[in-house]
């Protein structure tokens, strides 16, 4: 017995949007210490098709830092001034300093089909989740918060009073867990990499991103 095919008589491809999708805005947030940066960075060497957004700050170099590379330093004027012409797609304050991305950038990257990642804190991804509702919010957590104590006095370049100050800081940050869609566990750093690596790719097959009608 020969099984017949009906084929259809139009193409069932015809009318699906072009292979290149506008890219996925990924936040990633953590407390301080928890190793996120290394994290972000190792993923972006790793992955031609990510870009990390450079933030504006008012804050001063620090020795080794570059204008354009590790931030777009500026005056406090001139800040304010973006915040006022809607230009930062988030903003805050951090002490005596306030920190922002350009929209137009991230914007421009999205639409080249690159997707980009804002490593950020609570304040600026609150604020993300509000205007960009299908940005991606991952969370990176120490394995346990003796863990994160011991990271942040490793360090040994901030006094006792700044360590507890972030540790206040990190216990706030915490109950804000349940606004964010994944949560990454740093307990071994290669293992943290191929995770966010893994969230990448399954939010790149989403259907819902190829713009069908």
């Amino acid at each position: 017995m020969t099984l017949e095919i009906a084929h259809p008589s139009a193409d069932p491809f015809e009318g699906l949007p072009p292979a290149r999708r506008r890219g996925t805005l990924f936040i990633v947030s953590g407390p301080s210490g928890v190793g996120k940066g290394t994290i972000v960075r190792e993923l972006v060497a790793r992955d031609p098709a990510v870009r990390l957004s450079v933030s504006v700050t008012t804050r001063a170099p620090r020795p080794g830092e570059q204008d354009g590379v590790s931030y777009h330093f500026c005056a406090p004027a001139a800040f304010e001034a973006l915040v006022e012409g809607g230009e930062l797609l988030e903003h805050a304050q951090f002490g005596a300093n306030r920190y922002g991305t350009p929209r137009a950038w991230v914007e421009a990257q999205q639409a080249a089909g690159h997707d980009v990642i804002l490593e950020i804190e609570v304040q600026g991804a609150i604020q993300v989740r509000q205007r960009a509702e299908q940005a991606v919010l991952v969370f990176v957590l120490p394995p346990s918060f003796e863990e994160l104590v011991g990271r942040l006095q490793g360090r040994q370049s901030e006094t006792p009073d700044a360590i507890r100050q972030r540790l206040a800081i990190a216990r706030e940050e915490l109950t804000f867990l349940p606004m964010y869609d994944y949560r990454i566990v740093n307990d071994h750093l290669e293992v943290a990499i191929r995770q966010l690596q893994a969230i990448l790719e399954a939010e790149r097959c989403r259907v819902s991103r190829l713009g069908l009608p």
